[in-house]
């Protein structure tokens, strides 16, 4: 039986856990927590909740060594949650120094589990298992406590528990079936909770956290996105000196902050490349052109390599191997532009912390990979150039936040997500001419209406899928046997769990109507109500 089962995100790992900030930005001024990651499902939204108190958090790889510890300098450690029973064979362990490093420590279910195993406490099957939600009831008075009523509701997701707690410890709340739902070591700055305060189901979860990040640890609460961006620009400066920055340019949000920085950064050493690989949104090249050619007055070179991409696609259909001929291709496209650059020596990317988090970089990791993404890694080292990844620390709304603060325009800024690999992942089934332009035709017409409805920022993504399946309809008199579009929308503050949003009926009948009115070659339309998890965000 596992320690955990989490709920609430997909698969992070410690070996995409960073150490370090994305270009080795000096953050040593600023108060910092270490997330050790053991695994866990909800261990990247630690990070994201104690951001949100305005602190600086990273995910780190969970045997990270003491030294490197002291180097960094941090003011808290949390263990996350995992998979794993912490008496398994294999089980993933910390550096057992970190709990005589006077640092204070938080562990979260596994990492509860641990540290009370490192101080002669015993953890075995619990008699009842707890997947849900449970009654709380806080015993006595404590700083991890305090401001939280006798009694809350928490999320419990474990088979293992505290049992035979040594001597070392208090036990300062219960449930119905956990004696030791949260702990207290009696002379070190150790706690420990069974339930997960960083899913929103605990309801009192963010004032625990920050009971721990700016009481017990003392943080200062004065980190802020926009403080960084001058840290970031002259940090990129010093490294770059006088060598030109190649950036590849999306259209999407996450390249587009990237080339504002670095536009900020080093001006006219800057040079970006859009790959159009025919994959793309209605009037997306168009509008890459007008705001980073025209605009900002950009270095800006446009590879035209439609034709390669769908001639690469042709006949595939399974999703992975879409992925990678078209991280391929990408790669040898742009490796042929950048070429042509002069004195070309850092390539520059758009990656975000998810995305390092879902790619599972490396293979010795506790968790496991969710997707390829192309542009993690994936520019070979033939191409000579060092990788510039300046967002590499960061959730997607904290990106936004930096868009809107190097100026960025607001429609740009708060665009929906777009995948690496394009409609290609949106195109179920083989990728052809004629399928994309009924893909293309009806997304347009789902964004329009959001636009149109006011709901547009109430969304974090909405798109249009289509099927490789076909169904019969009636127009007119006549029996049709078209293909069916979904539409998929959902709410999330950090990608790594979404909700479906509840979208309104007469929303849903205009794009129907519309869709199936005027995208020819579609007689169907359905809408996607699956959640993040079990179903991820992107059909494939």
């Amino acid at each position: 039986m596992t320690a955990t089962s989490q709920p609430a995100s997909s698969n992070s790992t410690s070996s995409a856990a960073s150490e370090t900030a994305g270009i080795g930005v000096d953050l040593s001024s600023e108060d910092q927590i270490l997330v050790l990651d053991f695994g866990g499902q909800t261990a990247q939204l630690i990070t994201r909740r104690v951001r949100e108190e305005n602190v600086f958090c990273q995910l780190v790889r969970h045997n990270l060594s003491v030294d490197r510890i002291r180097e960094i300098n941090p003011k808290g450690i949390i263990l996350s949650g995992g998979p794993d029973s912490v008496y398994g064979e294999g089980a993933p362990q910390p550096d057992p120094e970190i709990f005589n490093l006077g640092i204070p420590v938080l562990g979260i279910c596994y990492g509860m589990q641990l540290a009370c195993l490192s101080q002669g406490s015993h953890v075995k099957p619990g008699e009842s298992r707890e997947f849900g939600l449970a009654v709380c009831k806080a015993k006595g008075d404590n700083p991890l406590f305090r401001d939280i009523p006798a009694e809350s509701r928490v999320w419990m997701s474990h088979g293992d528990q505290v049992e035979n707690l040594s001597e070392s410890f208090n036990s300062i709340a219960t449930t119905e079936t956990c004696p030791h739902a949260a702990v207290q070591h009696k002379s070190k700055e150790i706690y420990g909770l069974q339930f997960h305060p960083e899913v929103t189901h605990t309801e009192l979860g963010g004032q625990l956290l920050r009971n721990f990040v700016r009481g017990i640890c003392g943080c200062k609460g004065t980190w802020k996105i926009e403080s960084l961006i001058d840290r970031e620009a002259a940090a990129i400066r010093e490294r770059v000196g006088t060598g030109r920055v190649i950036c590849g340019l999306s259209g999407g949000v996450d390249s587009s902050v990237v080339a504002a920085l670095l536009y900020k950064a080093i001006g006219d050493q800057l040079s970006c490349i859009f790959v159009d690989n025919g994959l793309l949104r209605k009037g997306e090249a168009d509008q890459v052109r007008e705001h980073f050619g025209d605009h900002f007055k950009t270095d800006l070179h446009v590879a035209d390599a439609r034709k390669l991409f769908l001639d690469g696609l042709a006949g595939e259909t399974d999703p992975q191997k879409k992925r990678k001929i078209i991280g391929k291709l990408f790669i040898d496209v742009f490796k042929e532009e950048a070429l042509s650059i002069p004195d070309s020596r850092f390539l520059a990317q758009g990656t975000l912390y998810p995305d390092v988090i879902e790619s599972g970089a490396s293979p010795d990791g506790p968790a496991a990979t969710i997707k390829a993404h192309h542009n993690v890694g994936g520019l070979p080292e033939e191409l000579g150039f060092e990788l510039i990844e300046p967002l590499r620390d960061f959730f997607k709304d904290e990106v936004r936040q930096m868009g809107v603060a190097l100026g960025l325009p607001e429609h740009l800024v708060w665009r929906h997500p777009f995948p690496g690999p394009g409609l290609a992942v949106r195109c179920l089934g083989e990728v052809t001419e004629e399928r994309l332009v009924i893909l293309r035709e009806a997304d347009a017409i789902v964004i329009e209406e959001l636009h149109r409805a006011n709901l547009y920022r109430e969304i974090s993504q909405a798109f249009a899928a289509l099927l490789p399946i076909q169904s019969v309809g009636v127009m007119g008199d006549a029996r049709t046997y078209e293909s069916t579009i979904v539409v998929r929308a959902v709410t999330t503050t950090d990608f790594m769990t979404a909700d479906w949003f509840r979208m309104p009926h007469d929303v849903l009948q205009r794009i129907s109507t519309r869709i199936t009115n005027s995208v020819r070659g579609v007689n169907r339309v359905v809408y996607d109500c699956s959640s993040k998890p079990p179903s991820t965000i992107e059909w494939e």
